[in-house]
């Protein structure tokens, strides 16, 4: 058996080699499958051949590293970055907004895979659960869907406003409460986590927690309006779809 040794928190921890872990994590760094195990399986010859029975976290790294290289440099380079992701301390948090069929959801299991974040949310989730701790009376809004919140606001907005945009605006401000709730909990926690959703959007999460470096934000858009179309369409001809196309 081969133990990898690894330093944490200045104890030493050793644990077996494994050809399917590192297959998996050169997967993540876009390797095909078949080479991925391919060099996992070279890896694991040439510290036989060696007669190498307990080797170091940064010297397996180098021979993964070098062999990486040979094959492609920005493989090599995805998979240290990779690393470096893994490595740090503070949990990564990804925030994806976009609408309905830009591909945030796509977007979101896409990152979580590569980059091995376990955990994901829908921030129709996070609104789902505040419906059931305030009530209609209290927040109408809240209760309504995003393109349609207007249609509760309390005070209609001044003639010069757009009321759909109107109604969007207060819909993401109270949703954002929720979200800034997950927020904080996957910080105190340490978990990374990838939040996305329609209520994603520049300028309503908190400054404070915008301002972290492991805070991250990005908004999908599709220019093309026939495409974006033609995605909501085919969503709705899915035996799964709850969502009529009128409702789009």
């Amino acid at each position: 058996m081969i133990l990898v040794r690894r330093e944490l928190k200045g104890k030493v921890y050793t644990e077996p080699f494994s050809k399917g872990i590192l297959s998996r994590t050169l997967i993540r760094a876009e390797l095909n499958p078949s080479k991925a195990y391919e060099i996992a399986n070279k890896i694991e010859s040439d510290l036989i051949e060696n007669d190498i029975s307990s080797i170091s976290t940064e010297d397996i790294v180098k021979r993964i590293v070098d062999l990486l290289e040979k094959e492609d440099p920005l493989i090599a380079e995805n998979y240290l970055n990779w690393r470096k992701i893994r490595k740090t301390d503070a949990p990564l948090i990804i925030l994806l907004g976009g609408v309905s069929g830009v591909g945030t959801s796509s977007i979101s299991y896409e990152i979580s895979r590569k980059l091995g974040i376990e955990s994901m949310i829908n921030t129709d989730m996070i609104r789902e659960v505040m419906r059931k701790i305030v009530s209609k009376e209290l927040s109408p809004v809240i209760h309504q869907s995003s393109f349609i919140a207007h249609e509760a606001l309390r005070v209609a907005p001044p003639p010069e406003f757009d009321c759909v945009l109107a109604g969007f605006k207060d819909h993401v401000t109270t949703v954002s409460v929720g979200v800034e709730a997950v927020i904080e909990r996957a910080l105190t926690e340490g978990i990374s986590i990838i939040i996305e959703g329609v209520h994603i959007v520049p300028g309503f999460i908190r400054k404070d927690l915008m301002e972290k470096d492991n805070v991250l934000m990005f908004v999908l858009s599709l220019e093309d309006e026939e495409m974006h179309k033609s995605r909501l369409y085919s969503r709705c001809s899915d035996g799964w779809a709850h969502r009529s196309l009128q409702k789009y």
